[in-house]
């Protein structure tokens, strides 16, 4: 087995991780892939199903993570956390582009600031936002409409049913932490759980959604200049929501940050784990007008969030119609061609309308 020239998916047999392989091998049949995590034997079988792919042990918590591939991969997909930056910053210094979509914000910028001191020698794209960066992409593309972003407000709706591994919980981890806004261009700290809105969803559905720590409220600021950006989460349990709520108002979520309660934090929100539906919208307000985007994917958020990977690992690669980017750090919002993100999110089974309001229309 050798890793020259594949693209390793490492944490590749995970819930996300085993839907991106398969978009990866419908849409690209003579990729070769490298299906990696910290057991070899789940590795291989899904290897072994997927065809033109192999399966190997790696584990991003040792030190030098990448040497276990016995070769220079075309491109790693992290698809799992790396607590310790020890597989971003293997591939960064041996040259290999790198996929990222596990960096909650803080982490995130801590990175950006780590990568500053020793520039990678190739491509690192940092798809953390929510969906693995498909917020921004959507957003962007709507910000070539609408001009200067002035606001973009994100609502999600989140189903307790739905498939979830434990990175994806990892949120939890933050709903008793402060974190950083922008609004009317300048910063300021609140916190999660705080300023509910009602929001009509796509089904005609009103949701109670607040606050939630995202990357994409200090990427889009930064990348595309945006003035004001917020992001709020609701569950399709109304009860649930409000137990977080109340929990948050109590002060009793912060008290539950200390490590030793973990496992007792992402209880509160894992559900059946049979499925669920997934959806979010937003709207973008610029200074040429308006446009409201609504995103539903029936087969939910695992699903979805495969999808934002398979567009980030498409433009890593140069997959997608256009040139692979060249060496440093990027974000989703730097898509070149973000008119290609609705062909390919309808090609996978994700519903996509986005209706604008510009500048004469609503006067």
């Amino acid at each position: 087995m050798g890793a020259e020239g594949r693209v390793v998916l490492v944490g590749g047999y995970g819930v996300v991780g085993v839907q991106l392989a398969g978009l990866l091998r419908e849409r690209h049949p003579d990729l070769p892939l490298l299906i990696a995590g910290r057991r070899e034997e789940p590795a291989r079988e899904l290897a072994a199903r997927l065809g033109g792919a192999e399966g190997i042990a790696l584990d991003v918590r040792s030190r030098e993570p990448l040497a276990a591939l016995g070769g220079r991969p075309r491109a790693v997909l992290a698809l799992v956390n790396d607590p310790d930056d020890a597989l971003l910053l293997a591939a960064s210094r041996d040259g290999v582009p790198v996929l990222d979509i596990t960096r909650w914000t803080s982490r995130m910028m801590a990175t950006v600031l780590r990568l500053s001191g020793t520039p990678p020698r190739a491509p690192v794209l940092l798809g953390s936002a929510w969906m693995a960066g498909l917020v921004p992409r959507l957003v962007a593309l709507a910000a070539r409409r609408v001009g200067r972003l002035e606001r973009v407000e994100v609502a999600i709706r989140f189903a307790l049913a739905d498939q979830a591994g434990p990175d994806s919980l990892e949120y939890m981890d933050r709903l008793g932490l402060s974190y950083e806004v922008t609004e009317g261009g300048r910063e300021r700290q609140v916190l999660p759980l705080t300023d509910g809105r009602r929001v009509t969803f796509s089904d005609g559905r009103r949701t109670r959604v607040f606050r939630l720590d995202t990357p994409e409220q200090a990427t889009l600021p930064r990348v595309l200049g945006a003035r004001t950006v917020t992001t709020r989460l609701g569950f399709d349990s109304g009860s649930a929501t409000w137990t977080l709520v109340v929990l948050q108002r109590l002060g009793i979520l912060r008290l539950l940050q200390h490590p030793r309660w973990t496992a007792l934090r992402r209880t509160l929100l894992t559900g059946s784990n049979t499925g669920g539906e997934a959806a979010w919208v937003a709207d973008v307000e610029g200074e040429r007008g308006q446009v409201r985007i609504e995103v539903v994917d029936p087969r939910g958020q695992a699903h979805l969030t495969a999808v934002g990977a398979l567009l980030g690992a498409e433009r890593l690669l140069g997959l997608d119609g256009a040139p692979p980017p060249p060496a440093g750090v990027w974000f989703p919002e730097h898509e070149p061609r973000p008119e290609e993100t609705l062909a390919t999110l309808r090609a996978c089974g994700v519903e996509v309308r986005m209706e604008e309001r510009l500048a004469r229309e609503v006067a």
